[in-house]
C-alpha cells in the first residue's frame, strides 16, 4: 500500500513528491510521456524565485533528482482509469493497478489545437505543438508561429535563431504576453507579424505546403511556410476526473487553494486547477500544499 499517488510527473507532482517524501510518505509518481511536463520543453524559464535564468530542462531534471533522491518513484505510463472512493485509492496502468491510501492529480494540461481542416492529418507533417522540441528541424527555413501570449512570444524568439524567417500569427492586434518579450520580438529583423489574422485552413499534399490567414475585416492571405508551430494557450488534460469532481465550465477541476476535492484522500494540484495564474511557481506551491493535505490524511488514518 503506497501512501500517495500521483499522477503527474510535472512541477506540481515532483513538488509534491518532495514534500511527501519529507514528510515519511512512500510515493509513487505516473507519468505517460516525460518528467517536467510543460517546464520541460520550456527554453528559458526566468521568473522562478531564487534563479535568475535556467533552462526548463535542467529544471526538470533537478525537481526530478530531488524527488527520486529522497525515495519517491516515478514510472513512466499512462494512467488508464482511477478508483476514488473508499479508503482506498487506484490506478490502473498497461501493467496493472496500483493501490494508494491518497491521490494526487497533478497531470497538468496540454496545448490547444487550432480546430481547423488539415490540421490533425499535418500534425508532424509540418505542423508542430512545441517549438523547442522540433524547431532544430527547421534550421534555416522559413516557419510560422501561431498565438498572442508569452509561449507563442518565447516560441518565436527561439525559432529566430535558428529559422531564416518566422512569421508571427495573432488574432488580436495587441499581445496578451509581457511587453518585454514584445518588444524583442519588434527587434528581430527576421520576424514577420501578422495581426488581427487567424488560421483559418491548412493545406498540402504529403506535408504542410500553404496557411490560410483570415483577418477580421474577410481579408484572406496565404502564406507557405514551412513549419507552422501553434502555441495558443492549453487546456486541462482531466479525462480521468470527468464525472467523478466537479469541473468549471473550462474543463479545469473545480479546486481552490486548500488542493481538497469533494472525496477525502483525493487532492489537485497544477495547471489542471481552476486558478488565475498558471506558473511553474503556483504549480510547485500546489504541489507542497496537496502533501501537506496527504500528510495530514494519513496521520488521521493510521491503519487503513
Amino acid at each position: 500500500m503506497t501512501d500517495l499517488l500521483v499522477i503527474g510527473a510535472g512541477p506540481a507532482g515532483l513538488t509534491a513528491a518532495i514534500y511527501a517524501r519529507r514528510a515519511g510518505l512512500s510515493v509513487i509518481l505516473f507519468d505517460g510521456a516525460l518528467y517536467g511536463g510543460q517546464m520541460a520543453i520550456t527554453p528559458v524559464v526566468e521568473n522562478y524565485p531564487g534563479i535568475l535564468e535556467i533552462s526548463g530542462p535542467e529544471l526538470s531534471m533537478q525537481l526530478m533528482e530531488q524527488a527520486t533522491g529522497l525515495g519517491a518513484e516515478i514510472r513512466y505510463e499512462a494512467v488508464e482509469s482511477v478508483s476514488l472512493e473508499g479508503a482506498v485509492k487506484t490506478v490502473t496502468t498497461v501493467s496493472g493497478s496500483v493501490e494508494g491510501r491518497t491521490l494526487l492529480f497533478a497531470n497538468g494540461a496540454k496545448r490547444r489545437k487550432l480546430g481547423v481542416p488539415g490540421e490533425e492529418r499535418l500534425a508532424g507533417h509540418g505542423v508542430s505543438y512545441c517549438a523547442t522540441c522540433d524547431g532544430a528541424l527547421y534550421r534555416g527555413k522559413r516557419t510560422a508561429i501561431v498565438g498572442g501570449g508569452n509561449t507563442a512570444l518565447e516560441d518565436a524568439l527561439f525559432l529566430s535563431n535558428l529559422c531564416e524567417q518566422v512569421t508571427l500569427i495573432h488574432r488580436r492586434t495587441d499581445f496578451r504576453g509581457e511587453a518585454r518579450l514584445v518588444q524583442a520580438i519588434r527587434e528581430r529583423d527576421n520576424v514577420e507579424i501578422l495581426t488581427p489574422f487567424s488560421v483559418e485552413a491548412l493545406e498540402g499534399k504529403e506535408r504542410l505546403e500553404t496557411v490560410t490567414l483570415a483577418g477580421r475585416d474577410g481579408e484572406r492571405r496565404r502564406i507557405t511556410p514551412e513549419g507552422l508551430f501553434v502555441a495558443i494557450g492549453y487546456e486541462p488534460d482531466n479525462s480521468l476526473a470527468q464525472g467523478r469532481l466537479p469541473l468549471d465550465s473550462y474543463g479545469y477541476l473545480a479546486v481552490g487553494e486548500d488542493c481538497l476535492t469533494p472525496i477525502p484522500g483525493v487532492y489537485a494540484a497544477g495547471d489542471n486547477r481552476a486558478k488565475p495564474l498558471r506558473q511553474i511557481v503556483t504549480a510547485a506551491a500546489d504541489g507542497a500544499v496537496a502533501a501537506f493535505q496527504a500528510a495530514n490524511y494519513c496521520n488521521a488514518h493510521v491503519g487503513v
